[in-house]
């Protein structure tokens, strides 16, 4: 099974503007090689490959002698990835790869091999780069594989994790170095244990929940139990607008314009930490305490088109909250249901099955006509998820089917999915 960990490190003066150096170079092989694809198969219906634009780096550092100070492994990686870009888009599971530009704020590069992890001083050496200090605040390894199924050497009493001694055994995978808007360098160490993934296990009726996700309320349970929404985001817009305001009176290019950019920038970060340390708390506990969740298979994309919502729907993060719960579920063998993005799971009563064509979004509860039964909208909805998504497991007889299809191009709404 593979995981992957993130530290914080902390290079000095020389070594950031080295790796500033590798995130500018990485930035721009990439979108060299994606130049020269497009061109060849334009001009030529030619399709290069990963072995041809690593040839071409040759010549490259001819012509730009600044990327031969870079590491020539990080440079191949973006080759890599590229094609893998292009990849997932023939797969249908990714858009068209597009050129990087460093005003996205997506700063990373990638160390396959020859890095080393200083275990007894916490200190990490890449490549081009050098030693620099890591804070570990948790293990990437367990103590045992270390001691017992690795190799590690002694320097000046100090234990140190070399990843070329290691090769053979595939362990130690890439390790990705990122730097965040706020200025914070991290490294994120991929380790392969070669432990395989639990078996699923079994749930009915009793061991399953339906998770209804909101605006109002982060998320609401089948079992009657709501989880607030913090609303980091919402809470915190004075702040930002202060601070924005502080930038826009600075003088562009001026020092004080850059300091002012990076504490608006240190405030981003501070929300974007808190909503990620809420969802990992909460999705923990979810799949801790249930064997089956069920979920909605939401359009997030088209929802934050409506920009009365949009700001809303980006500050409660559906989707990053629903990527963790489904990577944790693989992890300790739960299953996670989606049901199809059009059924109507808050328009349905959950006791008789009546449909209410009218209700709204500010229609937080309704009464049924047919039962009259008295209904709490998400609560009704939780329900109506879980029930719906065990229906589709019983009716077709495995997850993996569609059911409940009527145009094919519903095919990925309509259906519930083990993931």
């Amino acid at each position: 099974m593979k995981r992957g960990n993130r530290y914080r490190i902390y290079p000095s003066k020389e070594q950031c503007s080295l790796l500033e150096q590798h995130f500018g170079g990485v930035r721009f092989i990439y979108n060299r090689s994606l130049f020269i694809k497009n061109l060849m198969y334009s001009k030529f219906k030619i399709n290069v490959s990963e072995i041809d634009l690593n040839n071409n780096l040759t010549s490259l550092k001819e012509l730009h002698p600044w990327l031969k100070d870079l590491n020539s492994q990080s440079l191949q990686q973006a080759n890599r990835n590229l094609l893998t870009g292009f990849k997932n888009f023939f797969e249908g599971n990714s858009d068209y790869p597009t050129k990087k530009s460093r005003k996205d704020n997506n700063f990373s590069f990638q160390v396959p091999q020859n890095y080393q992890i200083n275990l007894t001083s916490s200190k990490i050496y890449l490549p081009k780069i050098g030693w620099m200090k890591i804070v570990l605040h948790r293990d990437f390894l367990d103590k045992k594989i270390i001691e017992n199924e690795l190799v590690t050497k002694e320097v000046k009493g100090e234990i140190i994790l070399d990843q070329k001694l290691n090769r053979k055994f595939d362990i130690l995978k890439t390790l990705t170095v990122s730097r965040t808007s706020a200025g914070r360098y991290h490294v994120s160490i991929l380790i392969d244990n070669h432990v395989p993934e639990p078996e699923p296990v079994e749930f009915d009726d009793k061991t399953t929940v339906g998770i209804d996700v909101g605006i109002k309320s982060f998320a609401v349970l089948s079992t009657g139990e709501v989880i607030k929404n913090p609303r980091f985001l919402k809470n915190s817009l004075m702040k930002l607008k202060k601070l924005q305001r502080a930038v826009n009176r600075k003088q562009k290019g001026s020092k004080n314009r850059r300091k002012a950019i990076a504490q608006l920038a240190k405030h981003h970060q501070l929300i974007a930490n808190q909503r990620n340390d809420f969802q990992h708390k909460i999705s923990m506990r979810l799949i801790s305490e249930n064997q089956d969740l069920a979920l909605e298979n939401l359009n997030v994309r088209g929802m934050i088109r409506n920009h009365n919502l949009a700001q809303s729907i980006s500050d409660v993060g559906w989707s990053e909250f629903i990527r963790k719960l489904i990577y944790k579920a693989e992890w300790y063998g739960k299953t996670i249901l989606r049901i199809g993005r059009f059924v109507p799971s808050s328009k349905v009563c959950n006791v008789c099955g009546y449909k209410k064509e009218n209700l709204t979004l500010n229609d937080r509860e309704w009464e049924c006509p047919s039962c009259n039964t008295l209904h709490d909208r998400d609560d009704n909805a939780s329900i109506n998820i879980k029930n719906i998504a065990l229906n589709n497991l019983n009716t077709v007889g495995t997850a993996g089917r569609a059911c409940g299809l009527t145009d094919i191009s519903q095919k990925q709404e309509a259906r519930s999915l083990p993931f």
